[in-house]
């Protein structure tokens, strides 16, 4: 547990960047700290480790206040990740690792198989060890950054934006292999970000907070959409928040799925023909797993790769209703694929299912 207790932080020009923040994470659980620029976010992270010494006000540990910790062992348990990764550029990416083993008197040998442990775990390759960061891409550092923080096993993780710095498409990769790590090693974190996408996505409960360092609200994600404290945090959370909270809706149970009827490629256009429902055919592999919808009224001799429409999306039918909203908006035959653990295909379902769905059950259970 990481607990602040009327914490603030003043400087000496007057300006208050904290202002009596009282906020607990939990053991085991991600919190994430949000908010508009100046609002507080980074200087509240930084107090935790003591990098800015809080000026009134106390910040527990488990229970121990850490004013009362020597500065450098208090870091020494803390996991620390940082925005561009912060590497050692002069040393390999094994070595990067088990910085931490080696200074708390663990063998280079010792560390570097742990290191080498811990990339795998964050979905780096062994041929990495060897490089150098200047190697690597922005997405796999920050992959560096999170196995460093967490090769000295810290009950305690910080994170500031640890994802900001890399595309859209990698940081949704970098932040469903965070999910599934934080699943798996269940560590007390608290991560600040700027996005409130991300932290709707990541994060067991969130922290809203105001210019001026001031709590706003501290709800789950779910909780944020649909019961905003006030008129701030529902302006901060957004507009579209009833689509959003679709996303903490378990769909499992919930809709019926129509048996799709599908082709594979190779099949002749008049087979295809056969086969659809309107305009479009499913089009599958050997295993039934989804390849992508065609319309076989386009198509001259056998059905090939390149005649297939590519924009569905698919939903897992453990998943939530806004993925199977989305599968079925994005289809171009607005039949959303739903598919098993395994990728195969099991059904479709159209947009107007899922709504009957949602109006039948307006308190569908909370999905994490």
């Amino acid at each position: 547990m990481i607990k602040f207790e009327n914490v603030t932080k003043a400087y000496p020009d007057g300006t208050v960047a904290v202002d009596g923040l009282n906020l607990e994470a939990p053991t085991g659980k991600l919190t994430i700290l949000v908010g508009p620029s100046g609002c507080g976010k980074t200087t509240s992270l930084r107090m935790i480790n003591r990098l800015i010494e809080p000026t009134s006000g106390t910040i527990y540990l488990d229970d121990k206040p850490t004013s009362g910790m020597d500065a450098a062992l208090l870091r020494l348990r803390i996991g620390y990740v940082i925005q561009h990764a912060g590497l050692f550029p002069h040393r390999t990416i094994v070595d990067n690792v088990a910085t931490m083993p080696v200074l708390l008197g663990e063998s280079r040998q010792g560390a570097r198989k742990k290191a080498l442990e811990l990339m795998e775990r964050v979905g780096l390759p062994a041929s990495f060890a060897k490089r150098y960061p200047w190697q690597l891409s922005g997405g796999q550092q920050q992959r560096v950054g999170v196995a460093r923080a967490l090769a000295s096993d810290p009950a305690f993780m910080l994170m500031d934006e640890p994802f900001s710095a890399v595309d859209p498409v990698v940081r949704a990769q970098l932040q469903d292999e965070f999910l599934r790590l934080q699943r798996e090693i269940g560590k007390t974190i608290i991560m600040v970000t700027h996005d409130i996408d991300e932290a709707l996505k990541l994060g067991d409960q969130v922290a809203v907070m105001r210019v001026g360092g001031k709590l706003a609200q501290m709800a789950t994600p779910s909780e944020l959409l649909t019961a905003p404290a006030d008129e701030f945090v529902a302006d901060f959370v957004g507009r579209d928040r009833g689509y959003r909270s679709l996303g903490f809706a378990n769909a499992a149970g919930t809709v019926t799925l129509t048996e799709e009827a599908c082709v594979t490629l190779g099949t002749s256009a008049v087979e295809a023909q056969s086969k659809a429902t309107g305009a479009w055919v499913l089009v599958v592999d050997g295993n039934r797993k989804p390849l992508g919808w065609a319309q076989p009224d386009l198509i001259n001799g056998e059905l090939k790769r390149e005649h297939l429409n590519l924009s569905g999306t698919s939903a897992s039918s453990s998943g939530t209703m806004r993925q199977l909203l989305d599968a079925a908006l994005s289809s171009p035959s607005r039949r959303g694929v739903v598919v098993d653990s395994n990728g195969e295909l099991i059904g479709t379902v159209t947009a107007s299912d899922v709504v009957k769905a949602i109006e039948a059950e307006p308190h569908l259970e909370t999905a994490r």
